[in-house]
């Protein structure tokens, strides 16, 4: 065992995050950590790395063991060059450097400084470094940066690209633990399968907090944050899929216990109370006195439970009996509420169309010659490397839609839309100008840049559906949701307007497992035509559709 993780306690405010969590992990293993929204996987990571010592508990480490970790913000790095900020992240690599920098101008004969010198030698050959600097720019060309962003500062790369250079840290890093959250969000399927190429060989124990089922799929253990807890699952995401349907079958039977327990104790107390109430030998009293002080104290600490988490994927809960289905369906947590579109049309019309289309900037042109038709109730797949142009002919769509003129240039060929079409776009980033805002009045604006009327009942239903907290939530800045929040706020946007098409951008960043079934399920039945970019094979399989490439 290299890392012991006992967490009595971790909370923040009024609300308990972690209650009796334990984690142990074993020398290069690779563990999936997945759960549900605001469970506290980040925050976990963060405990790990020392950022978040506000807790009870206890972290116990190997000797001398070296641990290397993702960052998610990079304010105070914005003007580090990428190559130097990677570097300086490096296990020893800056106080190894500086002696072999600075050691043969002063240390002359000394004695100690030669013995020194020479250690930090032989340790950063050992570590590789001497051709670490070659090695890190491959592989952030592997990851598709070229030689400008390479030798930028680390604030002019977009966030996907900033994920990169994290990536390319951590597999450099030598380290003995290695924790990385979200690794394969924004990746394009050559990035991706690079990604998981070095997951699978990584010597190091490999920690990541997932929700990509490509990924999961990969691991030795899937550890579930779930009510306060750490539940441990030994297989991969198919074996968790298994073992998570009879656990969860046995939870909820047990939960049934519990509750029919809850009737029968209620309905002891008022018999045994009408009983003392009768009752004139003082023994009778006492002894039904008696029983109704235990049975009062057993109905506290069953009623003082908590409602476990119930969640089985679809597939799974096809395959239980008709009343463990039930019983299932009763309890289960609730999920987000997607109302889109399901009036079927017979309708064939054509909403997009693009004939030999060249899109560009100067005269330079990402892609050459591009044909496809869009008509309702098709699904369309956009598949390309990063920086083959994808999100610019989406840009060029949503501009085409508006009467706009897009921000690449036409080069050749045209793009049609319908006229006055609806177009839900789901980003990976939302626009600036809301994120200064809270939650509430983001959903406002979103509703009257469309036009459409918009009340205070109705902002707290579609936060209510989207798993918010009506009362207050809806009071929080938009720019400190959480990723997993502001995806939820982006499928609200997307929607809002009853779009006749969709178009998603890598829809399943961010969001848990049981709103990505909630998501795709809403697109199976919804009946208007769907536009998407999507590297989780899982999500490309369940949505289907035919495939436009584009190669630069």
């Amino acid at each position: 065992m290299i890392a012991s993780v006992t967490i009595n306690e971790k909370s923040f405010g009024h609300k308990v995050l972690y209650q009796d969590l334990t984690l142990q992990l074993q020398a290069k293993e690779k563990v999936g950590v997945i759960g549900r929204n605001g469970t506290g996987k980040t925050t976990l990571f963060n405990l790990m790395t020392g950022l978040d010592k506000d807790f009870d508990g206890e972290l116990d480490f190997k000797k001398n063991l070296i641990i290397i970790s993702s960052r998610q913000e990079h304010t105070e790095h914005e003007d580090t060059p990428v190559l130097a900020y990677i570097l300086d992240d490096l296990p020893q690599y800056a106080s190894l450097k500086h002696i072999m920098d600075t050691y043969p101008v002063t240390m002359g004969s000394n004695a100690h400084k030669i013995h020194k010198y020479s250690e930090a030698l032989e340790q950063f050959s050992t570590l590789g470094y001497f051709m670490v600097e070659e090695e890190i720019i491959r592989s952030l060309e592997a990851y598709g940066l070229n030689e400008a962003q390479i030798n930028s500062m680390i604030g002019n790369l977009s966030g996907g690209q900033k994920r990169f250079v994290e990536l390319v840290k951590v597999q450099h890093a030598k380290a003995d633990l290695a924790l990385i959250d979200e690794p394969t969000n924004h990746m394009d399927y050559i990035a991706k399968e690079r990604f998981l190429e070095w997951f699978g060989s990584a010597q190091e124990a490999v920690v990541v907090i997932t929700h990509d089922r490509d990924v999961l799929n990969r691991v030795d253990r899937i550890v579930e944050i779930r009510d306060g807890r750490a539940i441990s699952f030994p297989g991969n995401y198919d074996a968790y899929l298994r073992i998570n349907t009879s656990k969860i079958t046995s939870e909820v039977n047990e939960f049934e216990v519990t509750q029919r327990r809850i009737i029968n104790l209620k309905d002891d107390l008022v018999r045994f109370r009408r009983l003392k109430e009768r009752a004139r030998d003082p023994g009778t009293i006492h002894r039904f006195k008696s029983l109704e002080e235990r049975t009062k104290k057993e109905l506290s600490q069953l009623q003082q439970l908590e409602k476990p988490s119930f969640w089985i994927d679809k597939e799974s809960v096809q395959g239980l009996n008709t009343k463990m289905s039930a019983a299932y369906e009763e309890h289960k947590t609730r999920n987000i509420k997607i109302r889109a579109r399901a009036t079927e049309s017979t309708s064939n019309r054509l909403l997009i169309e693009a004939t030999k289309l060249s899109l560009g900037y100067g005269e330079t042109a990402l892609f050459t010659d591009m044909n496809f038709q869009l008509r309702e109730g098709d699904r369309m797949r956009l598949h390309g490397r990063n920086g083959a142009g994808k999100t610019t002919l989406v840009k060029a769509i949503l501009a085409q839609s508006r009467g706009e003129k897009p921000e690449s240039r036409v080069l050749g060929g045209h793009i049609v839309t319908e006229n006055e079409i609806k177009i839900g776009n789901y980003e990976q980033e939302i626009a600036s100008k809301l994120l200064s805002v809270t939650l509430g009045t983001a959903i406002e604006q979103i509703y009257l840049a469309k036009d459409i009327k918009i009340n205070d009942q109705k902002i707290k239903q579609l936060l209510s559906d989207y798993l918010f907290n009506p009362a207050t939530d809806g009071a929080m800045p938009l720019k400190l949701l959480s990723g997993g929040q502001k995806a939820r706020f982006q499928l609200i946007s997307m929607l809002a307007d009853d779009p006749m098409v969709l178009i998603l951008d890598e829809p399943t960043n961010h969001l848990d497992l049981p709103s990505i079934e909630e998501m795709e399920q809403a697109l199976k039945q919804y009946h208007g035509a769907i536009l998407y970019i999507s590297h989780d094979t899982y999500f490309v399989k369940n949505i289907g559709g035919t495939e436009v490439k584009i190669i630069n």
